[in-house]
């Protein structure tokens, strides 16, 4: 599995960085692998169904190609041996967020290409023409009139965007506090550990 070039990432806590790596979309095999299967390729078992497997010895969060649904960038979250119950918090707080947001977008998506399908047929149709023209190719509408579309569409979600986009600042205020929270004990847990190297 090839990985192409590394973005860092500011973990909570100060100076210390985190390496995220990203990957390109794996075979279709990969997808269906159950965690069983990606244990006895040396990968880690939480990867399994997001289309990408990072390696299970890795240390680093692993950001995924975009999913064809949502084109959101899957990852999967870092665990390390003696994670605190508050780095836990953390990390379950971003996991469920994660999860939120592709549910969110992959529905959304999903709507808008039904609808938009719907739109141009229905139209195509009031002109008396197919959805393919003479030489096969798939007929479309001006930009005018797909207008018309985008304005009913996001119209008519108004409602479920505003309700998205408070939960999303909510969620983004408790993992913020949660990043300070975890950068103030870790912070304390350094100077703990000077001291106590200091007075040897």
């Amino acid at each position: 599995m090839a990985a192409v070039p590394l973005l860092l990432l500011l973990r909570a806590g100060g100076s210390c960085r985190r390496h995220r790596r990203l990957l390109t979309a794996s075979s279709s095999s990969s997808c269906s692998a159950g965690g069983g299967r990606a244990a006895e390729r040396g990968e880690r078992p939480d990867s399994a169904g997001l289309g990408f497997s990072p390696p299970a010895h890795s240390h680093n969060d692993w950001i995924g190609p975009p999913d064809k649904h949502s084109n959101l960038r899957p990852v999967i979250f870092y665990v390390p041996p003696e994670e605190s119950p508050l780095e836990r918090r953390l990390r379950e707080a971003r996991q469920e967020a994660q999860a939120c947001n592709q549910r969110f977008w992959a529905r959304h998506n999903c709507a808008f290409r039904q609808e938009k399908e719907e739109f141009i047929y229905s139209r195509l149709k009031a002109k008396g023409l197919e959805m393919r023209d003479e030489k096969g190719q798939k007929a479309t509408l001006n930009a005018e009139e797909m207008a018309d579309f985008y304005k009913d569409f996001l119209s008519k979600n108004f409602r479920k965007h505003m309700q998205y986009n408070r939960d999303w600042y909510k969620r983004n205020f408790t993992i913020t506090f949660l990043m300070g929270q975890v950068a103030l004990a870790r912070a304390l847990r350094w100077l703990r550990w000077k001291k106590k190297n200091v007075e040897r």
